[in-house]
Protein backbone atom coordinates (compact mmCIF):
# COMPACT_ATOMS: atom_id res chain seq x y z
CA UNK A 1 0.00 0.00 0.00
CA UNK A 2 1.41 3.45 -1.28
CA UNK A 3 2.52 6.04 1.66
CA UNK A 4 -0.25 9.13 1.53
CA UNK A 5 0.78 12.15 0.06
CA UNK A 6 0.56 15.07 2.15
CA UNK A 7 1.07 18.06 -0.47
CA UNK A 8 3.28 21.15 0.40
CA UNK A 9 3.35 24.07 -1.77
CA UNK A 10 7.17 24.01 -0.12
CA UNK A 11 9.82 22.56 -3.00
CA UNK A 12 12.47 22.38 -0.40
CA UNK A 13 12.39 19.03 1.18
CA UNK A 14 14.32 19.70 3.96
CA UNK A 15 12.53 22.79 5.09
CA UNK A 16 9.30 20.41 4.88
CA UNK A 17 10.97 17.88 7.35
CA UNK A 18 11.94 20.34 9.64
CA UNK A 19 8.86 22.28 9.51
CA UNK A 20 6.44 18.84 9.97
CA UNK A 21 8.24 17.88 12.75
CA UNK A 22 7.86 20.93 14.44
CA UNK A 23 4.56 20.39 13.47
CA UNK A 24 4.05 16.70 14.96
CA UNK A 25 5.38 17.50 17.89
CA UNK A 26 3.46 20.50 18.82
CA UNK A 27 0.33 18.91 17.89
CA UNK A 28 0.95 15.72 19.40
CA UNK A 29 1.12 17.99 22.96
CA UNK A 30 -2.03 19.73 22.20
CA UNK A 31 -4.10 15.90 20.94
CA UNK A 32 -3.15 14.46 23.97
CA UNK A 33 -4.63 17.83 26.06
CA UNK A 34 -7.19 18.44 24.05
CA UNK A 35 -7.94 15.38 21.86
CA UNK A 36 -8.03 16.21 17.83
CA UNK A 37 -11.31 17.55 17.53
CA UNK A 38 -11.30 20.12 20.14
CA UNK A 39 -7.67 21.22 18.63
CA UNK A 40 -7.99 23.82 15.89
CA UNK A 41 -5.02 24.56 13.27
CA UNK A 42 -4.19 27.50 14.71
CA UNK A 43 -3.46 26.84 17.71
CA UNK A 44 -1.24 23.90 16.31
CA UNK A 45 0.66 26.49 14.08
CA UNK A 46 1.18 28.42 17.68
CA UNK A 47 2.33 25.19 18.94
CA UNK A 48 4.95 24.60 16.37
CA UNK A 49 6.50 28.38 16.47
CA UNK A 50 5.19 29.63 13.44
CA UNK A 51 2.05 31.04 12.03
CA UNK A 52 -1.24 29.85 10.80
CA UNK A 53 -0.09 31.16 6.95
CA UNK A 54 2.93 29.41 7.41
CA UNK A 55 1.23 26.03 8.47
CA UNK A 56 -0.89 25.98 4.93
CA UNK A 57 2.61 25.82 3.33
CA UNK A 58 3.15 22.58 4.83
CA UNK A 59 -0.45 21.30 4.84
CA UNK A 60 -3.66 21.39 3.70
CA UNK A 61 -6.40 20.11 5.94
CA UNK A 62 -5.78 19.67 9.96
CA UNK A 63 -6.22 15.98 8.66
CA UNK A 64 -3.00 16.05 7.19
CA UNK A 65 -1.51 17.08 10.50
CA UNK A 66 -3.56 13.81 12.53
CA UNK A 67 -1.75 11.56 9.65
CA UNK A 68 1.54 12.60 9.92
CA UNK A 69 1.65 12.54 13.52
CA UNK A 70 0.50 8.91 13.24
CA UNK A 71 2.95 8.14 10.11
CA UNK A 72 5.47 9.36 12.09
CA UNK A 73 4.84 7.52 15.52
CA UNK A 74 4.54 4.65 13.05
CA UNK A 75 7.65 5.04 12.15
CA UNK A 76 9.82 5.88 15.16
CA UNK A 77 8.45 2.66 16.90
CA UNK A 78 9.63 0.93 14.22
CA UNK A 79 12.84 2.29 13.51
CA UNK A 80 13.93 1.18 16.88
CA UNK A 81 12.36 -1.79 17.05
CA UNK A 82 14.64 -2.72 14.08
CA UNK A 83 17.45 -1.68 16.48
CA UNK A 84 17.02 -4.09 18.90
CA UNK A 85 15.39 -6.90 17.82
CA UNK A 86 17.74 -9.29 16.69
CA UNK A 87 15.60 -11.20 13.91
CA UNK A 88 18.68 -13.74 13.15
CA UNK A 89 19.90 -15.37 16.24
CA UNK A 90 16.62 -17.95 17.13
CA UNK A 91 17.21 -17.77 20.37
CA UNK A 92 14.72 -17.73 24.01
CA UNK A 93 17.33 -15.28 25.14
CA UNK A 94 17.38 -13.21 21.94
CA UNK A 95 13.40 -12.95 22.12
CA UNK A 96 13.71 -11.93 25.81
CA UNK A 97 16.12 -9.10 24.81
CA UNK A 98 13.89 -8.10 22.12
CA UNK A 99 10.91 -7.71 24.44
CA UNK A 100 12.51 -5.89 27.12
CA UNK A 101 13.90 -3.20 24.54
CA UNK A 102 10.25 -3.17 23.01
CA UNK A 103 8.51 -2.34 26.11
CA UNK A 104 11.10 0.20 27.03
CA UNK A 105 10.55 1.87 23.44
CA UNK A 106 6.55 1.99 24.79
CA UNK A 107 7.98 3.48 27.56
CA UNK A 108 9.90 6.60 26.18
CA UNK A 109 7.33 6.87 23.93
CA UNK A 110 3.98 6.45 25.52
CA UNK A 111 2.35 9.48 24.86
CA UNK A 112 2.93 9.75 21.36
CA UNK A 113 1.46 5.94 21.65
CA UNK A 114 -1.51 6.92 23.41
CA UNK A 115 -2.75 9.76 21.83
CA UNK A 116 -2.08 7.94 18.48
CA UNK A 117 -4.10 5.06 19.41
CA UNK A 118 -6.76 7.65 20.61
CA UNK A 119 -7.05 9.69 17.23
CA UNK A 120 -7.00 7.03 14.46
CA UNK A 121 -10.44 6.89 14.19
CA UNK A 122 -10.44 10.09 13.02
CA UNK A 123 -8.08 9.11 10.08
CA UNK A 124 -9.05 9.37 6.58
CA UNK A 125 -10.48 6.57 5.03
CA UNK A 126 -7.12 6.56 2.11
CA UNK A 127 -4.80 6.66 5.38
CA UNK A 128 -5.70 4.37 8.44
CA UNK A 129 -5.60 1.13 6.21
CA UNK A 130 -1.79 2.40 5.16
CA UNK A 131 -1.19 3.24 8.96
CA UNK A 132 -2.51 0.30 10.22
CA UNK A 133 -0.52 -2.13 7.89
CA UNK A 134 2.55 -0.51 9.99
CA UNK A 135 1.57 -1.87 12.96
CA UNK A 136 0.81 -5.42 11.19
CA UNK A 137 4.84 -4.96 10.06
CA UNK A 138 6.10 -4.75 13.60
CA UNK A 139 3.97 -7.53 14.61
CA UNK A 140 5.48 -9.04 12.11
CA UNK A 141 9.01 -8.79 12.78
CA UNK A 142 8.29 -10.15 16.62
CA UNK A 143 6.92 -13.30 14.24
CA UNK A 144 10.68 -14.17 12.74
CA UNK A 145 12.28 -14.17 15.85
CA UNK A 146 9.43 -16.61 17.27
CA UNK A 147 9.76 -18.68 13.98
CA UNK A 148 13.38 -18.44 13.91
CA UNK A 149 13.41 -20.17 17.46
CA UNK A 150 10.88 -22.48 16.67
CA UNK A 151 13.38 -23.36 13.51
CA UNK A 152 16.29 -23.63 15.80
CA UNK A 153 14.53 -26.50 18.04
CA UNK A 154 14.57 -23.54 21.34
CA UNK A 155 9.67 -23.62 21.03
CA UNK A 156 7.76 -26.11 19.55
CA UNK A 157 4.76 -24.17 17.94
CA UNK A 158 2.47 -23.89 15.02
CA UNK A 159 2.07 -20.73 13.14
CA UNK A 160 -1.17 -19.93 14.50
CA UNK A 161 0.55 -19.80 18.08
CA UNK A 162 3.26 -17.81 16.85
CA UNK A 163 1.12 -15.35 15.31
CA UNK A 164 -0.65 -14.80 18.72
CA UNK A 165 2.19 -14.70 20.47
CA UNK A 166 3.86 -12.15 18.53
CA UNK A 167 0.47 -9.88 18.38
CA UNK A 168 -0.11 -10.70 22.60
CA UNK A 169 3.88 -9.44 23.47
CA UNK A 170 2.82 -6.24 21.04
CA UNK A 171 -0.27 -5.25 22.80
CA UNK A 172 1.57 -5.90 26.30
CA UNK A 173 3.53 -3.20 25.19
CA UNK A 174 0.84 -1.17 24.89
CA UNK A 175 -0.78 -1.79 27.59
CA UNK A 176 2.26 -0.13 29.65
CA UNK A 177 1.31 3.37 28.57
CA UNK A 178 -2.60 2.84 27.99
CA UNK A 179 -2.90 1.46 32.14
CA UNK A 180 -0.11 3.28 33.22
CA UNK A 181 -2.69 5.09 35.71
CA UNK A 182 -2.88 1.91 37.27
CA UNK A 183 0.42 -0.08 36.53
CA UNK A 184 2.92 2.14 37.18
CA UNK A 185 1.48 3.06 40.47
CA UNK A 186 2.16 -0.92 41.01
CA UNK A 187 5.57 -1.84 39.08
CA UNK A 188 8.64 -0.40 37.76
CA UNK A 189 9.31 -0.74 34.32
CA UNK A 190 11.68 -3.51 34.94
CA UNK A 191 8.91 -5.31 37.14
CA UNK A 192 6.53 -5.22 34.64
CA UNK A 193 8.65 -6.35 32.27
CA UNK A 194 10.41 -9.09 34.23
CA UNK A 195 6.63 -10.45 35.27
CA UNK A 196 4.94 -10.23 31.63
CA UNK A 197 8.04 -12.20 30.42
CA UNK A 198 7.64 -14.76 32.57
CA UNK A 199 3.80 -15.08 32.08
CA UNK A 200 4.33 -14.97 28.30
CA UNK A 201 7.24 -18.11 28.36
CA UNK A 202 4.63 -19.95 30.70
CA UNK A 203 2.07 -19.86 28.22
CA UNK A 204 5.08 -20.59 25.47
CA UNK A 205 5.43 -24.35 27.31
CA UNK A 206 1.88 -24.75 28.20
CA UNK A 207 1.06 -24.05 24.39
CA UNK A 208 4.22 -26.64 23.29
CA UNK A 209 2.65 -29.22 26.01
CA UNK A 210 -0.52 -29.21 24.36
CA UNK A 211 0.87 -29.37 21.10
CA UNK A 212 3.03 -32.33 22.24
CA UNK A 213 0.10 -34.59 23.18
CA UNK A 214 -2.29 -34.39 20.73
CA UNK A 215 -2.62 -30.88 19.15
CA UNK A 216 -2.52 -29.68 15.40
CA UNK A 217 0.55 -28.56 13.78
Amino acid sequence: MKKREVQASVKDERLVKKRRDQMIKGAVTLFKQKGFHRTTTREIARASGFSIGTLYEYIRTKEDVLYLVCDSIYDEVRDRLQENLDTNQGTLESLKVGIANYFKVMDDLQDEVLVMYQEVKSLTKDALPYVLKKEIEMVGMFEDVIQRCVENGELDLDEKHVKIIAHDIFVQGQMWGFRRWALQKLYTLEEYTELQTELLFKGIKGSEMKLGTGGTK
